[in-house]
């Protein structure tokens, strides 16, 4: 208690300062002096208020940690979830401005078929970014497209009609059609814990599952990965960088060994994507009328719609009976 004894202070205090004051003290200089911040003051009410909160998780039981780290998990799961939410409207609302675009485009192609009248005019170098639309015209005529055809044994084709007529994509293709995009697929072994597309790369091809099972998997903003989907036989995956013409929105990893058949982006457009594109909107847009299923978002809802199978009723046909065990939900 040297340099105390001249305070005109009592013992209790000077006991005070030596046992309570002077460590907290010393080690909040010592860590002052070690940074050399700038402003000291903001940084030792920062240290003291970390102290403090050191000290109190010292005093805290283990079940009483393991319970507030549990606590902060769940609140760190739904920040997380409520950020990927935001990153889906955010796409959405991005996708919808440029199919406007897209639109308006096709409009005033289609208004004449001859060059508008600064055609000739020398192109800017500055890009135009988010916009697809295709003129149409007799000046600008689309090649014919010729599907490319992959030799296949008969085994191999009756699997894959097989496989096809289970898929939401192709089952309603007429029978031309479906002979086409059997002749330009390809086979494909995978095997297990292969990675077949990653997430943010551009899609060039879609792929329709023979056998195996295949994980979903989305990076999420704290870097972790989830597996948001399993995909089984019958599955098709890769399907949406093709019909939005965007990155891969997940990335797709084999469970164990499988066979997947691979369809190429230009088949797909010109066969698939158009009566697919518009059977799946009807669907969706059906679906968000739905009161039910006003908590899914647009990505569940397209992963319904693909589920959905349409049926016919002849007039005064019994839809249900009562009593009998319900299988599936009806909406007219």
């Amino acid at each position: 208690m040297e340099g105390l004894d001249a305070l005109k202070i009592s013992e209790d205090k000077k006991k005070y300062i030596v046992e309570s004051l002077n460590p907290v003290l010393e080690e909040m200089v010592a860590e002052c002096i070690h940074r050399m911040p700038r402003d000291p003051v903001p940084f030792m009410l920062e240290w003291l208020e970390q102290k403090k909160v050191n000290d109190d998780d010292k005093l805290l039981s283990p079940e009483e940690k393991e319970r507030i780290n549990a606590e902060n998990k769940k609140l760190q799961d739904e920040i997380n979830t409520v950020k990927s939410q935001m990153q889906e409207c955010a796409k959405l609302a991005a996708g919808e401005e440029n199919k406007d675009e897209e639109e308006e485009e096709e409009e005033d192609d289609d208004a004449d078929d001859e060059p508008p009248p600064d055609f000739e005019r020398p192109m800017t170098n500055k890009a135009r970014q988010s916009v697809s639309a295709e003129a149409y015209g007799e000046w600008n005529t689309k090649k014919a497209f010729v599907a490319p055809v992959i030799a296949k044994t008969d085994e191999q084709k009756d699997r894959l009609r097989q496989v096809l007529s289970r898929s939401f994509l192709f089952s309603s293709l007429e029978e031309n059609d479906f002979n086409v995009i059997i002749g330009a697929m390809k086979e494909v072994q995978v095997k297990e814990k292969e990675r077949v597309i990653n997430q943010g790369d551009s899609g060039d091809f879609l792929f329709v599952i023979e056998s195996g099972d295949f994980d979903c998997i989305i990076k999420m903003p704290d870097g972790t990965e989830k597996v948001v989907k399993t995909c089984s036989p019958g599955d098709v995956f890769g399907e949406l960088a093709l019909l939005y013409n965007c990155p891969r929105a997940a990335t797709v990893q084999s469970k164990g060994a499988a066979v997947c058949w691979q369809l190429d982006r230009d088949t797909f457009n010109t066969i698939v994507k158009e009566a697919a594109q518009k059977k799946r909107d009807r669907y969706d847009a059906f679906l968000a009328k739905v009161p039910l299923l006003g908590s899914m978002d647009a990505y569940e809802r397209s992963q319904l719609a693909d589920a959905l199978v349409s049926e016919s009723f002849a007039g005064g046909a019994t839809v249900m009976s009562q009593g009998e065990v319900g299988k599936k939900i009806l909406h007219h």
